[in-house]
């Protein structure tokens, strides 16, 4: 196979000599290096990479095809050294010519509760820059994206998306690529010794009269082990250390021998549902990754590379095939795929990004127009407790049980889901024309313990999108909330807790005696108890009325009928980088009486992993005076999350009144002054050159200004191939 020329509007290789004397040394080291590294493994004949030959193909424009790569400091691309020698000596026998870069890729597992996760977000425009930046200064035609995991992913998507839409409107041939995903990491599996010692731990607390801490170390033992489950450990160990159950030293050591135990050291994607596989997911389903790499438990061997390249034959210099088009072709592929199976709330950014990067008119409210053409139901069966995580899927794939998202695509089809079966993808046909092929394809093929499911879970799945008297969008991500726990928070009256940002909630979550000190000092007024019973628990309020406040508080606690809204406000994207929220959810999953009755409620992100009632992108931010910087402890919230509303309640008797006037308050404009100034000092804690101003808010993407306002292509039902 040889792929065709390009035909460039320009080819500085040929018009200019300094390109053709600096890059063929880069060239053959490439390909030299590769050699080396596969060794044995090598397929192909007597290397025919000289200089001379270099140079004569970038003189008759051969296509030149970046490899892009991560950094080696990120779990995901520890293998990446294999795979980037396969696809370039792949590249080179198809008549290209491969080059080889690779971006920073922040871990947000490492970032979590430091000061790291305030850059989290931001390093996906950073990533969407620099990729550009080397593509447009070396004058590269396609790229090979091994891609990793959190922002890097749409990252890339974003920048190459953004460069196909500048090359076309200059005339140039457009920019191609295909993504092949890191593999999946296995999940870790605690030590025996270690399940022992945990189990003592769970005998002390009972014994000491700590039930709910040995629960809730019982409950977190059962997770496959992941770093995000470590964080669940640790809100224990710290809770029982507190206690005297385990000594601090005792907490270090098990810490200790858990994270060891974590990771698999040949690297990959984490296992569980998050950012990193909701990725995977989302970019198969944008018809960006080519089937023979999509699921893999180890790196993709040369076959499974070549596939992935040789397709590019189909793809150079045709419009249709470019980044910006299969990105807007697939949207409604990727957004519905993203949905039923439950992916991370982040994406809710991340698919308007790269439409918007793109070039197109799209937001938030264009996923949600999605979303409500037609209910996407559950068809994701993952569980960590239960054997069915990502690597289990992989693992299906790999044994040609399964087709990954091509499975997800016909079942979804097959459940009455107007997919876009006519959409193009990497593999240089349409989705029809794949799923012709129908071996292994319908889910019902998995007889044990399958992820991708023929017959629904629930009727509804993914991420809803929330409107309120006090802010103008927000998320909570309805696939993380079985529906007994959207039975617990649905049509309840929550009281507010509020904090200025996150550190603030971490300290006081972890405090085990937290509900006794909040009934100490009655943080609720009385009456507000006794609003929260009458809407609650209409049938119980006769009963509870004439409780003094201590036994009216303890009760419903105890009875799961008080509903707290932690505010953590503070935290989105211009006041602090829009950090991931997933630790302050963590310590309120970890502990059984605040799971049942705190939802969380802030301008920041929530990770894909994020369990339970968790609302997040509020926007405006508080830092731009938005609502939720208005709001103080006390506070009633109406929670309304199947009609998708949370309103602040002035009043509840017989029946609920609103309060839409929370801005124009004297002391509440004076409490959000004091706050504003707050922001601005904490704002300070994150470098100048890295702060997210002049950009939009969460629910258009939090991309730069200046890509939001130049695209202004119009998104429609029809595929867009310009």
């Amino acid at each position: 196979m040889v792929f065709p020329l390009m035909q460039s509007r320009v080819n500085p290789y040929s018009d200019h000599v300094q390109g053709k004397a600096n890059e063929p040394i880069t060239v053959a080291g490439l390909l030299d290096n590769s050699k080396k590294i596969l060794g044995p493994l090598y397929e192909g004949g007597t290397p025919d990479w000289t200089l001379e030959e270099i140079i004569h193909r970038l003189e008759k424009d051969a296509p030149r095809i970046a490899i892009i790569g991560g950094s080696a400091d990120h779990p995901a691309h520890i293998m990446d050294y294999l795979t980037s020698s396969r696809a370039a000596i792949r590249i080179w026998q198809n008549g290209g010519v491969p080059f080889y870069f690779s971006t920073p890729v922040m871990c947000d597992g490492t970032a979590q509760s430091n000061q790291g996760m305030s850059y989290s977000l931001q390093s996906r425009n950073a990533v969407a820059q620099m990729i550009v930046n080397q593509l447009e200064a070396h004058s590269y035609h396609g790229a090979f994206v091994i891609q990793g995991c959190d922002k890097q992913p749409l990252g890339v998507v974003s920048g190459l998306a953004h460069l196909d839409a500048l090359r076309k409107s200059r005339g140039d041939a457009p920019f191609f690529a295909t993504f092949a995903p890191a593999h999946v990491l296995v999940g870790g599996t605690i030590p025996e010794d270690v399940v022992l010692k945990l189990n003592e731990v769970y005998d002390r607390a009972v014994a000491s009269g700590h039930e709910d801490i040995g629960n809730d170390l019982k409950d977190t033992m059962n997770y496959i082990l992941q770093c995000s489950s470590n964080t669940s450990f640790q809100g224990v160990f710290e809770r029982a250390v507190e206690k005297n159950v385990i000594s601090k030293d005792e907490h270090k050591y098990l810490e200790m021998r858990l994270a060891a135990a974590t990771c698999d050291s040949q690297g990959g994607v984490c296992a569980f549902n998050g950012t990193g596989n909701s990725s995977r997911h989302l970019v198969a389903g944008l018809g960006l990754v080519h089937p023979a790499v999509e699921l893999l438990t180890s790196p993709p061997d040369q076959q499974q590379v070549n596939a992935a390249i040789d397709a590019f034959e189909y793809m150079i210099n045709k419009p249709e095939f470019g980044v910006a088009a299969l990105v807007s072709q697939n949207i409604r592929n990727g957004v519905r795929i993203h949905s039923a199976s439950g992916g991370s709330t982040n994406l809710m950014m991340h698919m308007v990004s790269a439409m918007v990067y793109a070039g197109y008119e799209f937001s938030l409210f264009d996923i949600e127009s999605i979303l409500k053409e037609q209910p996407i139901p559950d068809l994701f069966n993952y569980s960590l407790t239960e054997g069915r995580d990502i690597f289990a899927l992989a693992m299906q794939c790999c044994n040609g049980e399964s087709r990954g998202m091509e499975s997800l695509f016909h079942e979804l089809l097959t459940n009455g889901i107007d997919m876009d079966v006519d959409a193009l993808t990497v593999t240089g046909t349409s989705w029809k024309s794949r799923l012709v092929y129908t071996d292994n394809l319908p889910a019902s093929n998995v007889k044990d313990n399958p992820v991708i499911l023929s017959s629904p879970r629930r009727a509804f799945s993914g991420v809803d999108v929330l409107r309120g008297n006090f802010f103008e969008s927000a998320v909570v991500k309805i696939s993380g909330m079985p529906t007994p726990q959207l039975d617990q928070f649905d049509n309840k009256l929550a009281a507010v807790v509020y904090f200025d940002n996150e550190d603030e909630a971490n300290a006081q979550l972890l405090d085990s005696t937290l509900m006794e000190r909040y009934k100490k000092t009655k943080v609720f007024e009385e009456h507000v108890l006794k609003t929260i019973v009458k809407y609650n628990a209409p049938e119980r309020f006769a009963e509870l009325n004439n409780l003094s406040y201590d036994e009216l508080f303890d009760e419903i606690v105890k009875s799961s009928i008080l509903k707290i809204a932690v505010i953590i406000a503070g935290q989105g994207p211009v006041a602090f980088g829009m950090p991931e929220m997933f630790t302050p959810m963590q310590h309120i999953n970890a502990n059984r009486t605040l799971k049942r009755i705190c939802t969380i409620i802030s301008d920041g992100r929530y990770s894909g992993v994020t369990y339970g009632a968790a609302i997040g992108h509020m926007t405006p931010e508080a830092f731009e005076g938005g609502g939720i910087g208005y709001l103080k402890t006390g506070d009633i919230l109406h929670l309304r999350l199947r009609e998708q509303r949370i309103d602040l309640v002035g009043h509840y008797d017989n029946a609920i009144s609103y309060d839409d006037t929370i801005k124009e308050k004297t002391d509440r404009i004076q409490l959000f002054d004091e706050r504003k100034q707050k922001m601005k000092t904490r704002q300070k804690l994150v470098a100048a050159v890295n702060r997210m101003v002049g950009h939009t808010d969460a629910s258009k993407g939090v991309v730069p200004i200046q890509v939001y306002e130049e695209a202004t292509k119009k998104f429609q039902k029809e595929h867009s191939l310009n």
